[in-house]
């Protein structure tokens, strides 16, 4: 259930009036009488989206013949029926549903574009195929690698940032490694696994403003005085590519580690030492109920019985999908390359999941955010308003950002998604503009 505190905002945002933001306008909340086919909103200013005849995907319900109202790229009004409003674009939803926008905590490509290919055409590329799918928001990830790389591309995520226009919203960076575990680095580059080092991290952090997540193994050395410098610091420590066991996870938590990066991907779980078995940082993030997780639900990372236990211990509100996509994401099967363009490793995208060429294990994700949550309600068996929440309001909550983004409630960001019953995207829209429609 939701908690108390997001009820209020709810039952507030759908009070008597509605203000909409950055207008100074009210708007009068109508009376929900069936009886009553139109009602009239009166709009003297702003630009205004109406969007109606569709189910409206709320964080309490589905509203059966909603509209939503946005005035100047924010949401003014969500409610049942139809609404006069002059001078609107409007969209006919056409019966279909209307979701909050897709928040991918966790990308590093799509659409044949990387984020470390060092240039701000792959940013802006990988972002505009993206939102084809319906994300809407999406933290661009970059792999362990050399600093001064590293530093070059955060100057260039800046004027990506300044110059996105068509696509999924950056909301900043996410630093995958590079302080993890040698024997559980996946594809992360062994050159660069290390201990943090606090002369190193403080100066990357010091130099953008944009990093809002990184990564670390909580059992390196050094890894609890990282995780409390970024918290110092507004950013979110989450563990990942970690050989811990449950007291190292239990005392990262404790010192920041509250989210678990892709689970069960390069992730122990349950463990021999000499003649004992110990909990691995797989089941120490079911066991610490107030971790978060997020998971790739691609039906290839994970099988159906993984993702039904999960979604089983976890809840909707404890579970924010990911694609962790590559390049390929959007892309037609064949040959492809994971990583930068110029020195990456080639892989083989087939069967809806990047390969190794002698196809010995997977290269990668090739996920789309509509794709997740498709797979959660054929393979998982979650009803379509949870496996939503996973993608909108609980990766919204864990990043902070859901002041704005998330859900469909008056005051926040108009990012919506209009899908069909198979979760074919038909609109995206970020902030009350329409980026894509099929």
């Amino acid at each position: 259930m939701p908690n108390n505190q997001n009820r209020r905002e709810f039952l507030q945002h759908i009070g008597t009036l509605s203000v909409a933001a950055g207008t100074g306008s009210v708007l009068p909340f109508f009376s929900q009488d069936k009886t009553a086919k139109k009602s009239f909103v009166s709009v003297k200013q702003g630009r205004v989206l109406k969007i109606f005849n569709g189910q409206v995907i709320t964080p309490y319900r589905t509203i059966k013949d909603g509209t939503i109202i946005a005035v100047d790229g924010v949401i003014t009004e969500v409610r049942e029926g139809n609404i006069d409003v002059p001078n609107a674009e409007v969209i006919d939803a056409q019966g279909r549903y209307i979701a909050p926008g897709f928040v991918d905590l966790h990308v590093h490509g799509g659409g044949d574009h990387d984020f470390l290919d060092g240039d701000v055409h792959a940013f802006l590329k990988a972002a505009e195929c993206h939102a084809r799918h319906g994300t809407t928001s999406m933290y661009p990830t970059a792999l362990s690698g050399d600093v001064d790389t590293l530093l070059e591309n955060l100057d260039i995520y800046e004027e990506a940032n300044r110059q996105n226009d068509f696509g999924a919203q950056f909301q900043g960076i996410f630093l995958e490694g590079p302080y993890y575990s040698m024997e559980q680095r996946g594809a992360q580059d062994p050159r660069y696994i290390r201990d943090p080092d606090p002369e190193e991290y403080k100066k990357i952090l010091s130099h953008s403003p944009a990093i809002k997540r990184w990564d670390s193994a909580p059992e390196r050395e050094g890894a609890l005085e990282f995780a409390r410098y970024l918290v110092s610091q507004g950013v979110l420590p989450s563990m990942g590519h970690t050989g811990a066991i449950y007291d190292e996870v239990l005392t990262g938590f404790e010192n920041g580690y509250t989210l678990a990066t892709h689970l069960y991907s390069g992730m122990l779980g349950v463990t021999r030492r000499d003649a004992y078995r110990y909990a691995g940082a797989v089941e120490s993030a079911f066991l610490i109920d107030e971790m978060s997780v997020e998971i790739i639900a691609d039906g290839k990372h994970l099988p159906a019985p993984l993702l039904k236990l999960i979604y089983k211990i976890k809840g909707p509100d404890r579970i924010a999908l990911v694609t962790d996509a590559m390049r390929g994401a959007g892309m037609p099967e064949g040959n492809s390359i994971l990583g930068p363009r110029n020195d990456g490793l080639e892989v083989i995208i087939e069967d809806g999941v990047a390969k190794l060429p002698d196809r010995a294990s997977f290269a990668g994700s090739v996920a789309t955010t509509d794709r997740l949550v498709r797979t959660m309600i054929s393979l998982a068996d979650v009803p379509l308003t949870e496996a939503v929440r996973m993608m909108t309001a609980t990766p919204a909550a864990i990043m902070n950002i859901n002041d704005k983004k998330g859900s469909l409630v008056a005051g926040k960001d108009a990012d919506i998604v209009i899908f069909d019953d198979d979760i074919l995207v038909e609109k995206t829209i970020i902030n009350g503009n329409v980026i894509y429609s099929r």
